[in-house]
Formats: C-alpha cells, sequence, structure tokens
C-alpha cells in the first residue's frame, strides 16, 4: 500500500471522496459525517528493534500513500516524538503479572493526546506550506485535546486556533495548560455549558456552510481521521513490545475515538484479543455494550472529566462498519439519536462486531479514588483519575492467560486534588510547567450560543 494513493470516504455517503492531504485539512466531511479509509490495510512490516517514530511512519504510511513523501513524514515522526521526556516516548510499566500499564502521558502537554497532536501539527504545517493556504482551526474540549491541539499548533505560520471549553468543568491545570499559552494564533475560549454543548457548537459551525468556506475551518477534535490514524501505532507499538503474542487492552473513554483506534488495529492484523471500555459515571457507552441501545442522558461532573460525555462522535465510524458500510442508514440513524436521545442496534450486528471484542465497565468518583489509593499501596504508582478508571476496568475483565494492557492516559499532576485525596500525595508538575500556576491567562466566556461563538471566530481570524 505505500506509495499508493488512499481515497477516503464519508461515513454518511454522501461527500466527495478525497485523498489524506484533503481529510486532513477538511476534518468534518460535508455532509456532516467522519472519514475513513475506503478500506482497511493490512499491518506492513515494522523495522526491527526500531524506536517509536520509526515504528508510527511504518504503521500510518498505508493511510498517507503517496501524499507526502516518505521521508518528509519520517522527519515529522522524529520531530513530534523528540517531544516527548521518556526515552521509549509510551513506556510500558509491568503492574502484576499479566498486567501491564501503557504510560501515553509523557508528552508537552501530559496526556495521551500529545501523541496524535504533535504529529497532526506538524501535518498541518506541511500541507498548507506546500499549499500557501490559511485555515482557522475550531475544536471543543472536555479538558485535555485543546491544550494539546494548541501546543502542536502554537507555531504554526499558517493556522489559527481557537479552542472551546466548558466553563468550570476542566481541571485548573488542564484550564491553565491552554489560556497560559501567549501566541497570537491562540485563542482558548470558555462557554456556558458541557463538553457536548461545546462540541455542537463546533459541528454546527461546520455545517454553516457560508461560514466554514469563509473562515477555511478545519478540526483537530477526533473527527479528524488523523488524530485515530497516530493514536493506532501505540496499540501496535505495545503488542510487539510484549512479542506478538495475543494481548487486550483497557481504555478509559468517553468519546470513543481511543478505543476505536485499538479496535483498528485489530482489523490490520494487531493480535488483540478485547478492547474493554472503561466509564465513568457517565457510562454511555458501558450501557450501550450491555444492552444495544446507546440512550442519552444528562452529563454528570466527575473527577475524570476528559469522559464527561454522553454523545460519543467516533462511535459513528464503527455504527459505519456495523451498517456494512451504509452511509445512508448511518445518517438516519445519527439523526434519530440526534432527535430522541436513543440509538439501537440489530442482534447480529452486537455478535459480529461487539460481542467479541468489546467490554465494558463502569467507576464512580468513590470507586476511582479507591482504585487510586490502591495502586500507590501496592507499588507507589500514582495513576490520574482517568487511568484508575481504565485499571479498575483491566482488573474486572481480565482473562486467564492473556495479557491486559491499560492506558495511562494522563500525568497525575493533571488531577493533584484528586490524587492527593486518594493517597496523600500531591503530585508535582514536571519542571517544563513548573510556573504554570504563575503564567497569565489569556481566556473569556462565551455563552452556548452559535452567533456569538461565530463572531468571536471572525474577530480573531488572521487574514
Amino acid at each position: 500500500m505505500k506509495g499508493a494513493a488512499m481515497k477516503y470516504v464519508s461515513t454518511r455517503g454522501s461527500a466527495p471522496e478525497l485523498g489524506f492531504a484533503d481529510v486532513l485539512l477538511a476534518g468534518l466531511a460535508t455532509d456532516g459525517g467522519l472519514y475513513v479509509p475506503e478500506s482497511w490495510p493490512t499491518l506492513p512490516e515494522r523495522p526491527a528493534g526500531a524506536g517509536y517514530a520509526a515504528v508510527a511512519a511504518a504503521v500510518m504510511a498505508p493511510f498517507v500513500g503517496d501524499e507526502i513523501d516518505p521521508d518528509a513524514f519520517a522527519a515529522m515522526c522524529r520531530e513530534a516524538y523528540a517531544t516527548f521526556r521518556h526515552p521509549a516516548t509510551t513506556p510500558l510499566i509491568q503492574t502484576a503479572p499479566d498486567e501491564w500499564v501503557l504510560e501515553l502521558f509523557h508528552g508537552p502537554t501530559l496526556a495521551f493526546k500529545d501523541v496524535a497532536l504533535q504529529l497532526v501539527g506538524r501535518l498541518f504545517d506541511h500541507v498548507l506550506t506546500r499549499r500557501g493556504d490559511q485555515l482557522m482551526i475550531v475544536g471543543a474540549t472536555s479538558g485535555d485535546t485543546g491544550s494539546a491541539a494548541i501546543d502542536g499548533v502554537k507555531h504554526c505560520a499558517h493556522v489559527d486556533i481557537v479552542i472551546l471549553y466548558p466553563h468550570g468543568r476542566v481541571s485548573e491545570v488542564q484550564r491553565r495548560q491552554m489560556t497560559t499559552v501567549d501566541s497570537p494564533n491562540v485563542h482558548a475560549i470558555a462557554v456556558e455549558g458541557t463538553f457536548d454543548d461545546c462540541q455542537d457548537l463546533v459541528k454546527a459551525m461546520f455545517n454553516d456552510a457560508p461560514f466554514r468556506e469563509r473562515m477555511r475551518l478545519s478540526a483537530v477534535n477526533s473527527i479528524n481521521w488523523a488524530r485515530v490514524m497516530a493514536q493506532i501505532v501505540y496499540y501496535v507499538w505495545a503488542t510487539d513490545a510484549l512479542g506478538g503474542r495475543p494481548v487486550s487492552f483497557s481504555v478509559p473513554t468517553g468519546n470513543f475515538g481511543n478505543v476505536l483506534a485499538g479496535w483498528i488495529a485489530r482489523e490490520m492484523g494487531a493480535p488483540i484479543e478485547q478492547l474493554v471500555v472503561g466509564s465513568n459515571s457517565n457510562d454511555i457507552l458501558t450501557r450501550f455494550l450491555e444492552t444495544g441501545a446507546m440512550t442519552a442522558r444528562d452529563v454528570m461532573p466527575t473527577l475524570s472529566p476528559s469522559m464527561d460525555i454522553q454523545v460519543s462522535s467516533n462511535f459513528e465510524r464503527l455504527l459505519f462498519e456495523m451498517n456494512g458500510r451504509d452511509g445512508g442508514m448511518t445518517a438516519e440513524q445519527l439523526q434519530r439519536f440526534r432527535a430522541t436521545g436513543r440509538l439501537e442496534i440489530e442482534r447480529d450486528q452486537d455478535d459480529r462486531y461487539l460481542a467479541p471484542v468489546f467490554r465494558g465497565a463502569r467507576f464512580d468518583d468513590t470507586e476511582t479514588l479507591a482504585l487510586i489509593g490502591q495502586v500507590y499501596a501496592e507499588s507507589a504508582m500514582l495513576l490520574d483519575p482517568h487511568s484508575a478508571v481504565g485499571l479498575a476496568a483491566a482488573r474486572r475483565h481480565r482473562q486467564p492467560g492473556v495479557p491486559i494492557i491499560s492506558l495511562a492516559t494522563a500525568h497525575p499532576a493533571k488531577f493533584p486534588d484528586a490524587v492527593e485525596r486518594a493517597t496523600g500525595i500531591r503530585p508535582p508538575l514536571p519542571a517544563h510547567l513548573a510556573d504554570l500556576f504563575d503564567r497569565p491567562e489569556r481566556t473569556g466566556l462565551l455563552p452556548n450560543d452559535l452567533a456569538a461563538v461565530e463572531k468571536f471566530v471572525e474577530s480573531v481570524a488572521r487574514r
């Protein structure tokens, strides 16, 4: 597949097919769908004994095809992962027999989103420089995507970025990582509402065709295919590290993008037995896996705010597969879900796609704190609340004889209050963020109103 031209199709069936670079810049398809490759490639050979960046370039090569020079793409991978503070980039730590934690938080903003967004920012700059183009990125964040996206593009000459975050619903560290970045192209703005409200505003801006075209909108949320593509790599990296034997993964997730990347790695041939979805009290995905019905409820604030979500945008990509890649059927189901708050699947779809692979488990704040305390007592390892949900889910669904890898998605210092409550230890920020609380903030507050948000976006766009 390397060197060929991979084409991408929309999950809703009526947008034009695009190549990789156009999908990167578009983010959301013009019919409101999400882009996926026209077919899933077979996992390429990886260079023996290579580091993370070389493995990443090899795994992603079929998706990029001939649209970016292979040497240039490999250089972007090296630059992106040179920003990580651990020599292994995403180290695998054994916590018990057949139990491992994959630490994904050693990037600049201390969250797994850096794994994708350090690369995506470089891809944007490469393609836009080549085209002599300028883009406005708009995104919504439940906590971590915003700071990782901002860090990924803060030096991009051809990109402006506006990140919407729910007022009072992200941690102070998460907020300050967005609002203290002093770059003229960066704007982090609070919205009076939930993450789902912020996400709806972003989707509404994309669906406002004249505004979208005038502003040259693009996305870095996991609706952007390049985000999911880059996350496939660490599943392959981890299975290779354990010798290529069958393993399972446990993934704390709200928006489904992280665990979807694991499903794609499995489709490509990675030896993945099961994918366990860890939920907090906002357990729409776990309830769906248990019942076959996705039913939205009100969002409950929790100690793991990045999972405080009731509309899992990336599930659309798996639903498209479950529907036999019927875009019209997928669009109709999602419109019904938007109208009624309920989506149901057929039993045969569950038997074929979900039951053999996916498991779900939910943990409330009390259970999350207990697990953080238990792990610290066992091993002196500090887990943030999201990572704790993942490990708790792994322990609930372990299969005898099958190693399970739990994804640690954020550094404990991003959620110091919760970690201190559970362990009595307040984790310090790494040296590069030690003065975070002394830096001046640049932010504002907007109502949950499309016209007000669009007016702000237009006011900050550089021409």
